[in-house]
């Protein structure tokens, strides 16, 4: 009896000898895999505890605030300077002395050769050169000093340096002569027999028709002092002592290879006060 317990008090001991390297193995297991968990647990503590940081929010820019009516700028007065008036080129015309509708062939010498031609027609005198011929017309029984005239010219044949005008305080054998050439320029020079003084260089002027066309011609002629208009536009004056009076005239001069004609109408006569 005695011996059997023995003999398995032996076994018992045996049998934990055997077993105690496999308890051991099991206690590091389970000392191991509680290792890990605590780390686990430690690390997941860290990272629960460590804050998110948060990315930084931009501040809002402001809105523009609209202006629905601006104010308007106030525009600073401006100062202007007084300005003398024109003065008046055509002073003091008076009443109408005549008017000649050129009706009547006894005041202009009608006359025709193969050279030049003088003609009335339809109330209007018509004058015609040839290459290189002057012609000039005086109206008879007019004597004038003083005055305002105006006569209507209108070339229909006429070129280059060609030339048809106005002649004033006129007589057979000296006048004041106002040319407008068809080359669009005017101006003036005293005629005395086969001599003439220039009084006013040709000028460039947008009321001379180049060629075909119509003015209207007017002096305004008081003393010393005669002034020429162009359809009612002031060009230039003159001032000459030599004629104080005279009669009206109009002449055409064919200064080119060809031949000028032009027409003249609608005379008018007024006195200066």
């Amino acid at each position: 009896m005695r011996m059997m317990f023995l003999r398995s008090l032996n076994l018992w001991r045996d049998i934990n000898v055997a077993l105690y390297p496999m308890r051991h193995k099991c206690r590091v297991t389970v000392l191991i895999a509680m290792t890990l968990t605590m780390s686990s647990c430690a690390a997941l503590d860290s990272i629960l505890a460590t804050p998110t940081p948060i990315a930084p929010t931009e501040t809002p820019r402001p809105t523009p605030t609209i202006i629905w009516f601006p104010p308007s700028v106030t525009p600073t007065p401006e100062i202007l300077s007084t300005r003398a008036p024109t003065p008046e080129m055509r002073p003091n015309v008076g009443e109408t002395i005549f008017r000649d509708d050129f009706s009547r062939a006894s005041l202009w010498d009608i006359a025709a050769s193969d050279q030049a031609s003088a003609a009335l027609n339809q109330n209007r005198l018509n004058l015609a050169a040839q290459s290189g011929i002057y012609i000039f017309r005086l109206r008879n029984e007019t004597i004038l000093d003083d005055y305002y005239a105006e006569i209507t010219a209108a070339p229909s044949l006429c070129r280059a340096q060609d030339s048809y005008g106005f002649l004033v305080r006129a007589s057979a054998a000296a006048y004041y002569r106002f040319s407008l050439s068809c080359d669009g320029t005017v101006g003036a020079e005293r005629v005395s027999g086969s001599s003439r003084e220039v009084l006013q260089k040709p000028l460039p002027s947008g009321d001379v028709p180049l060629g075909v066309g119509e003015t209207r011609i007017g002096v305004w002629a008081r003393g010393a002092e005669i002034r020429l208009f162009l359809n009612g536009r002031y060009q230039f004056s003159i001032v000459n002592k030599n004629y104080p009076s005279g009669s009206l005239g109009v002449f055409v001069n064919a200064a080119g290879k060809t031949p000028i004609v032009v027409s003249f109408s609608n005379l008018t006569v007024q006195a200066i006060k």
